[in-house]
């Protein structure tokens, strides 16, 4: 059973213009709640017991939140603004002693997708059917193991079976070596993101990719996002929720 889930949150959200400005990207409100506490009493709901957050941009809403959930302990990127998210895990890797959840702090998505991961094998990847989002990630998969993902579907020469969603069960050896590879980038630059060390990662121990063809979810990261995910995700996440109850 995993009781555990890491969240990065240490990204500016430069993308949203004055509301990244204002706040972080998991204190955008959708139902009168910010996401990041939606994602929280899912966690719960779940099983996850223990969470750690990555701060970094306006840490103190996350000291704030952090205050009023006791599962919740921080661990602040200093870096934040000239590294990528595999150095927010990276920063995190001796909190993890057992399987995880590493998801992002800007995600909305139904509790099926928490419900499918802790059902899954030992290293999973989440994915879903097309969004249509206008900014997605693709999944390359042989055998329904990852084998590549790119934002551009042509430098995808195997099966593109679906859409990162941002969700992902992770065990201690896997973290290993995505914090491997990560080492080797490190010494020359900070800028690298967790997927592309997972993608690394998978090449020696084997990520498997659960698809489920009509998840609801979404990332906020600019104002069409944030405008789709009201007028559509969100109300179709709380349909799903319904209809799939966890």
């Amino acid at each position: 059973m995993i009781r555990s889930a890491v969240i990065l949150a240490a990204g500016r959200g430069a993308r949203l213009g004055a509301l990244g400005e204002q706040r972080p990207k998991g204190f955008i409100e959708l139902g009168g709640e910010a996401i990041i506490e939606t994602s929280l009493a899912r966690l719960r709901r779940a099983g996850v017991v223990r969470v750690c957050i990555v701060t970094g941009h306006l840490d103190g809403f996350y000291r704030d939140l952090a205050g009023r959930h006791p599962e919740v302990t921080l661990i602040h990127n200093p870096d934040y603004a000239a590294s990528g998210s595999m150095y927010s895990l990276y920063l995190a890797r001796a909190a993890v002693q057992e399987d995880f959840l590493l998801l992002e702090s800007d995600l909305i998505y139904e509790q099926r997708a928490l419900t499918a991961l802790l059902a899954a094998a030992a290293d999973t990847l989440l994915v879903s059917g097309p969004t249509g989002s206008g900014d997605e990630v693709y999944v390359e998969a042989s055998k329904r193991r990852l084998t590549g993902l790119s934002k551009r579907r042509a430098d995808l020469a195997g099966e593109v079976i679906g859409e990162l969603t941002g969700l992902t069960r992770l065990t201690p050896a896997a973290l290993a070596a995505m914090c491997r590879h990560a080492e080797t980038v490190f010494a020359a630059s900070l800028h690298l993101e967790y997927e592309q060390a997972l993608v690394a990662a998978a090449r020696e121990t084997p990520v498997a990719c659960l698809l489920i063809p009509d998840l609801a979810w979404s990332e906020i990261d600019d104002a069409a996002h944030l405008a789709r995910a009201v007028a559509q995700v969100f109300p179709a996440i709380q349909a799903n929720d319904r209809r799939y109850p966890s």
